[in-house]
């Protein structure tokens, strides 16, 4: 077997670097930042390498997916759903169990959390169901039936779990995708108004204790401020003493005094603030806004209307998470169990952002094909 050295120039060529190149670019800001953050726990000093491990598998396995033609994704996307929605029924009955939730599946040394692989699956399977179906007219509620059952159903086993805001993540991206093909303004309505019955009937009667404490807490931190408002005030507090310039990488008294729990996970862009203060918040956000108008260039630029709903799609992956993290930790929405993407430590949900990565490299590169 001899190299084909001008093949290999061919596909170089045409290979969209963009997608994986702006998330390295957040990624090295995110585990400056873990660094930082964990430095002053001795339990947690090494973190930041087990990241960097989590971010080298994600990026394989990214790259290798990104070598895949769109083809295969709409091929395999049903099979690829309900496999997805086959582990989470197994991670009810036979889950691992952590922090009062069973998310996780172990196998050997492997660690897993089927949720986070299923918004990809969600996408995927609605990208497809779409692209057969009413594709030239505008969406109303007899059109959205089966769409919303396909969110639905995976949305409510996750919920069950009990993560109520992965379960939510699931049904806003369907609303962002639904919204892509073209609501009904008729449409768009009568959603808005079930929202929001069902979201009062789900405070009522569908949430547990301590997630009715958080919405509470959200509205009015002081009023547990040594209980569950804890976490939201000491996280205005970081990102408060920031300032205009921050206080300087791993300066952070919120991180080394451990005053704020958790913050390598869901608190990452608190500490960040606190340290590089807004001008180092505005010059991530841009990042990420980078990110998200490329998800929307490649919608944009592509021909089949599969690969752009899918775009579109992977793209409501990364805002949603962006947008509630960042909400939570200024004290602007109520504080759920969501990673801010490629800063917060985690392993499962790395791999998913890197997947997202290779799919819509993926995309772009078929582009070229043609």
């Amino acid at each position: 077997m001899r190299f084909n050295a001008s093949g290999f120039l061919d596909i170089f060529k045409r290979y969209d670097f963009s997608f994986f190149g702006i998330a390295m670019a957040i990624f090295i800001v995110g585990i400056l930042n873990l660094y930082s953050a964990t430095s002053g726990s001795p339990n947690m000093a090494n973190l930041y390498q087990t990241q960097i491990a989590y971010f080298s598998v994600a990026m394989i396995v990214g790259m290798a997916v990104s070598f895949l033609g769109p083809k295969n994704y709409y091929r395999y996307s049903y099979m690829f759903y309900f496999f997805n929605i086959f582990l989470l029924v197994v991670v009810l009955v036979m889950g691992h169990k952590g922090m009062g939730a069973q998310r996780w599946l172990v196998i050997g040394p492997i660690r897993f959390q089927p949720s986070e692989v299923m918004k990809m699956s969600a996408v995927l399977c609605l990208a497809r169901w779409w692209s057969k179906h009413d594709t030239d007219r505008e969406l109303g509620i007899k059109e959205l039936i089966i769409p919303f059952g396909i969110s639905f159903v995976p949305a409510l086993l996750i919920i069950l779990e009990p993560d109520l805001g992965t379960g939510l993540l699931i049904l806003l991206i369907f609303f962002v995708m639904a919204f892509y093909r073209k609501l009904k303004w008729k449409t768009l309505m009568i959603i808005i108004a079930i929202g929001t019955i069902s979201g009062a009937l789900m405070y009522q009667f569908g949430l547990k204790d301590y997630q009715r404490r958080r919405i509470l807490t959200f509205i009015d931190p002081t009023a547990d401020a040594r209980g569950s408002g804890y976490n939201a005030i000491q996280s205005k507090i970081a990102i408060g003493s920031g300032q205009f310039w921050g206080k300087g990488w791993t300066k952070s008294t919120q991180a080394s005094l451990n005053y704020l729990p958790e913050n390598h996970t869901d608190f990452v862009f608190s500490i960040f603030n606190e340290e590089h203060g807004f001008v180092g918040a505005l010059i991530l956000i841009s990042l990420y806004i980078l990110l998200f108008f490329r998800f929307l260039w490649l919608a944009s630029s592509v021909t089949r209307l599969f690969d752009a709903i899918v775009a579109v799609g992977l793209m409501s992956i990364f805002f949603w998470h962006t947008f509630i993290n960042m909400g939570m930790v200024m004290g602007l929405m109520p504080v759920v169990g969501l990673p801010l993407p490629l800063m917060s430590y985690g392993g499962s949900s790395l791999v998913t952002f890197g997947i997202c990565c290779g799919i819509a490299t993926s995309i772009s590169n078929s582009r070229n094909l043609f």
